[in-house]
């Protein structure tokens, strides 16, 4: 009779006591910040680059390509080293590997080559792939289901403001430096500092007791007759939408300042024009925080489906129209992108269960579209002048509209 009680008074406790996960929630944070603080310094090491080395358009694309190629070659190993060791211990790894590539820059600066610059990028990228790989199903499943997508947004919110504080911290100690004789000594200190900054938050990753989650935690698999991660339609088209919104975001940055310089805009120079990329950066930063609250009373894929069609809108505008207002509807696509990855990502992996860490490292590999539609965009400069490219991301934001609009749907058949 007692040890009956003792049960219904333990279940009841069970019932009724939720995890924090708080604390994990605010490690996660830090992280996304580093992560955007580090890609978006990519914005302006391609027009330092550029100028340093007199690169064209497309050889200037190497440099994102370098980056984001990364995720295609490492995601796939990266799931099975979150299978083997877990998330935490992934995580310090790929925060270790980040550093590495980071203080790589130091000889590639002093070599002033190219090829170590980009060997540098792909380090940096590989142990962003693995912490990513990591850390985007590791918040997803981190508390309810039901608010995942919104838990991501807010979390990717960090993300977004070092995004924001990247172009200002690369254009007072980079581009401010390039003068007329431009050398990559404005390189060293900036990357070698974050580098050793980096070893140290591996350290603290390393040390601290993260929650252990598992994927199957989540009630909502709905266990179909699918063996493989490949037959979940929406999380293949999902895949597509992440490759497509990663290519868009990142090369629409990575021409953005040379952009900002033609005459038919408003013609700055590279270390007045790199300013103007914390407005691009900064407006995913809002739209996150503002798209985190919007998602907890609108569907995710409706917002998505409504700011991929506003982006598409304004990438024209920044096309066919010149001056102040051309550059404004450029900068406001900021604003539209930032609920998209989370979006995406979370709709995508949504009732996977046991594929949970397949499907990540399945979108994670679509990163790879920041590596090539960069390039595609750089081509599309040099033949018919910058602006112009600028339809390159048009067709990505065109498929986004339709993910959030039809291709998010789970078939569980």
């Amino acid at each position: 009779m007692i040890s009956q009680n003792t049960q219904k008074i333990d279940t009841s406790i069970a019932q009724n006591t939720k995890p924090n996960y708080q604390f994990a929630l605010i490690i996660m944070a830090i992280l996304f910040f580093t992560f955007g603080f580090i890609t978006c310094l990519n914005d302006i090491l391609s027009p330092t680059l550029k100028k340093i080395l007199n690169l064209n358009y497309t050889q200037t694309s190497y440099i994102p390509f370098a980056f984001f190629f990364a995720y295609f070659l490492i995601s796939p190993p990266s799931i099975w080293v979150v299978k083997k060791i877990g998330f935490q211990k992934s995580t310090g790894i790929g925060i270790l590997i980040t550093a590495l590539g980071c203080l790589l820059f130091l000889p590639a600066s002093i070599y002033l080559s190219f090829e170590v610059f980009l060997v540098a990028l792909f380090t940096l990228g590989s142990g962003m792939a693995l912490l990513q790989t990591a850390a985007n199903p590791y918040i997803a499943i981190l508390g309810s289901p039901e608010t995942s997508s919104s838990r991501l947004t807010i979390v990717q919110a960090f993300n977004s403001l070092g995004t924001t504080l990247a172009p200002a911290f690369g254009t007072y100690l980079i581009l401010n430096n390039l003068g007329k004789n431009p050398s990559p000594e404005a390189l060293k200190i900036p990357y070698t500092s974050i580098g050793i900054a980096l070893f140290l938050l591996a350290l603290v990753i390393f040390i601290i007791n993260l929650p252990k989650v598992l994927p199957d935690q989540q009630d909502e698999s709905m266990e179909s007759n699918k063996v493989s991660v490949w037959q979940h339609n929406h999380l293949i088209l999902g895949a597509i939408g992440i490759f497509m919104y990663v290519g868009a975001e990142v090369s629409i940055g990575v021409y953005l300042v040379n952009y900002i310089g033609l005459p038919e805009i408003i013609n700055l120079e590279e270390k007045q024009a790199g300013f103007y990329l914390s407005f691009y950066w900064g407006g995913a930063m809002v739209g996150r925080f503002l798209g985190s609250w919007v998602m907890q009373k609108i569907a995710p894929n409706q917002v998505l489906f409504f700011n991929a069609v506003l982006a598409t809108i304004l990438l024209l505008l920044g096309i066919f129209l010149q001056g102040f207002v051309a550059l404004m509807a450029i900068l406001l696509i900021g604003l539209c992108n930032s609920i998209m990855f989370p979006t995406i990502f979370t709709l995508a992996i949504k009732k996977l269960g046991k594929f949970t860490e397949a499907g990540a490292g399945i979108l994670c590999m679509a990163i790879v579209g920041g590596a090539l539609v960069p390039v595609l965009h750089g081509k599309m400069a040099d033949i018919f002048g910058l602006q112009i490219s600028f339809l390159v991301p048009v067709i990505c934001y065109i498929y986004i509209a339709f993910f959030g609009f039809k291709g998010y749907k789970v078939n569980q058949k």
